[in-house]
């Protein structure tokens, strides 16, 4: 028997893919599926089944197209209703795969569809649970997600949850191994470890929401504590799992159309589509086709696509560094961007070269803002980071506007005065920074290293350490 987590760390994921006496699963396969085939060919197995352990919220699964090059169905658990040819498993059915057994463990609460696949090996021992967004290393699956669909407040799905957990997840052996959905960093959860995997056993003494002497009332306050308003394009995301989408293969066919500049700019002028640069902040700042919105490759790409792009269906044009076309459209389309209309060939340096217009941002160091806060202790001053960041820790001249709510945010941003914004270490303000600028803000100066730099500089009156309210 062989079980391998597969995390993609950018949205936080795992993957599974699980083989045995020449037949195989994948569960909650992310939307480029060949890895896995390339796996089960080395291997000389058979995908036999797509388990998905409900509909997913925050990336677009690739159980679709997985099941049409394979021919394995796809399976969720009770209560479930795609758009597409799938099998419903009922509560404990079993499912064999070579010499070990998958169990369906409906597991409502999260989405009323949640299930997890308990695995047994050849002996019939209950070894390792596939919880997906029901159980994580350190939290349970936010219960306000599925509200409008189950017809459910989020306090009932809180209590589904509770039984769920009680009932068919917790009356497991503790040397059980638990593999989860998702990890550290996700919006599925308020805080989770930063492990992908561990012991029921463990968790049951670790995880908050586990607490053999938790009432259910308590349960449902403390689960539902601090939760923030989900990433807009959840629900979109939500619809395309359940409806169906367009094959990665024709997403990636489309979106990595080189465009000269000259036909780069036409497409500009002649679509609504939005041109995404995918560089690193420094790069951006220093040089960009103008109206860009900088959102980096390398930085948590996906989760910020999805927070500040609303329409799924916006057409984007893409400046990347060379060579990453083709990653950064499949990471566009792990989260349901399928619209890309190509990239500009030869990126921004072929750009400079055919005497196109360029824009700059400009950036101060820590040390240049402490001089200027200095001598004009009046000058607009914005921290872009969370409020449970700005909260926990920040420069006390400074205004909190966060990236998170930008549209709220800018209309405390002047546009007849000089003002100057920071982040955590420059990802996030040179976002924020881009999307002013393509707004007509033509004043904003970005702090070179954020927050880190200005505390470690020493040069600036930073409020005493209090610990976060949320960590969602």
């Amino acid at each position: 028997m062989k079980i391998e987590q597969i995390y993609t760390g950018c949205l936080a994921q795992g993957a599974y893919y699980i083989e045995s006496d020449g037949e195989a699963v994948v569960i909650d396969p992310l939307r480029e599926v060949t890895a896995y085939l390339e796996k089960a060919e080395k291997a000389n197995a058979t995908i036999k089944y797509v388990f998905e352990t409900h509909f997913h919220a925050d990336f677009v699964s690739g159980h679709l197209d997985l099941s049409k090059k394979t021919g394995a169905p796809i399976v969720y658990g009770p209560t479930a209703n795609p758009g597409f040819e799938a099998h419903i498993a009922q509560d404990g059915e079993l499912f064999k795969v070579g010499k070990i057994t998958f169990k369906v463990l409906h597991t409502p609460g999260h989405t009323m569809e949640s299930t997890c696949y308990l695995l047994m090996d050849e002996n019939g021992k209950e070894t390792a649970l596939f919880s997906g967004d029901t159980l994580f290393i350190g939290d349970v699956g936010r219960p306000d997600l599925a509200q409008k669909a189950a017809h459910l407040t989020q306090e009932q799905l809180a209590e589904t949850l509770f039984d769920s957990l009680r009932n068919k997840v917790m009356t497991l052996p503790d040397e059980v191994i638990v593999y989860p959905a998702h990890g550290a960093g996700s919006a599925c959860g308020k805080n989770m470890s930063k492990e992908t995997f561990d012991t029921l056993g463990h968790q049951k003494t670790a995880n908050y929401a586990l607490r053999a002497d938790m009432t259910k009332a308590e349960f449902v306050q403390e689960v539902t504590a601090g939760l923030l308003p989900p990433p807009a394009y959840f629900p979109l995301n939500v619809a395309m799992n359940k409806n169906g989408y367009d094959s990665i293969d024709d997403v990636l066919q489309r979106g990595t159309q080189a465009l000269s500049p000259r036909a780069f700019e036409t497409a500009a002028n002649e679509t609504d589509a939005l041109i995404l640069d995918t560089r690193d902040p420094q790069t951006f700042s220093e040089g960009f086709v103008p109206n860009s919105i900088n959102i980096g490759i390398d930085g948590n790409f996906a989760p910020w696509v999805g927070a500040l792009i609303p329409d799924i269906k916006q057409q984007i044009l893409l400046v990347t560094a060379p060579g990453r076309e083709e990653e950064t459209v499949t990471r566009l389309a792990r989260v349901g961007y399928d619209y890309c209309l190509g990239f500009l060939e030869g990126g921004f340096d072929a750009w400079k070269k055919a005497g196109m217009e360029t824009d700059q941002i400009e950036r101060v160091s820590a040390e240049q803002m402490a001089a200027i806060l200095s001598q004009h202790p009046d000058t607009p001053f914005f921290d872009v980071r969370k409020g449970s960041e700005y909260f926990s820790e920040h420069v006390a001249e400074a205004e909190n506007a966060p990236l998170d709510s930008i549209n709220e945010s800018m209309l405390s941003i002047p546009k007849d005065k000089t003002a100057y914004i920071h982040c955590a270490g420059g990802y996030r303000s040179m976002i924020f920074a881009s999307i002013l600028r393509a707004r007509g803000y033509d004043r904003i100066i970005d702090v070179t290293g954020g927050f880190k730099s200005i505390k470690d500089s020493g040069k600036f009156n930073v409020t005493d350490y209090v610990c976060p309210s949320t960590m969602l």
